[in-house]
Formats: structure tokens, sequence, C-alpha cells
């Protein structure tokens, strides 16, 4: 997961970068509102996104423990598609 810096930074960048080709127009000259807004949409998204990791790892390792000769690999992948699916969260 990327650290509060890494994810300040791109915030910013892709803020800056919107608004200096035009494509959104804030209502004043300061954006760190903006900025604020980027970075706690990110920070969640990268949570739910651990969350989902993490119930993957799990879901899979319960499953190739029932199945031996499973690929755990295959079935985390498969398991995290269907739970971000569920969440309507795309990877």
């Amino acid at each position: 997961m990327l650290r509060e810096v890494q994810i300040d930074s791109l915030a910013n960048f892709l803020v800056t970068t919107l608004v200096g080709k035009g494509v959104i127009k804030p209502k004043s000259d300061d954006v760190k509102d903006i900025v604020a807004l980027v970075v706690e949409f990110m920070s969640a998204n990268f949570e739910t996104e651990a969350e989902i990791d993490e119930q993957a790892d799990k879901m899979a390792e319960e499953l190739a423990r029932k199945n031996p000769g499973a690929d755990v690999t295959r079935l985390r992948t498969l398991t995290r598609q269907k739970l971000a699916e569920k969440k309507n969260f795309v990877l």
C-alpha cells in the first residue's frame, strides 16, 4: 500500500495537471481543498483494495486446504475478483 506522503504527492500532481490542462476549473485559485478530497478518496480506495486482498488470501488458503490439488494463486485471483465485484469495486 502507498504511504500517505506518496498519496499526497500523487493527488497534488493529478489535481495540478488537470487544472493546468483546463480539465477542471476550481472556483478559487487555491486547489488545496480539491487535493484533500482526492487524497481522501484515494486513501479509502487503497484501504478497500487491501481489505479485499486480505479476505481473498484467507478464502484462497481455506479453499486450498479443502482441495489440495488446487492452484492457490488462481484461487486467490478468482476470489479477489468475485469479492471486488460484490463490493462494486474496480480493481
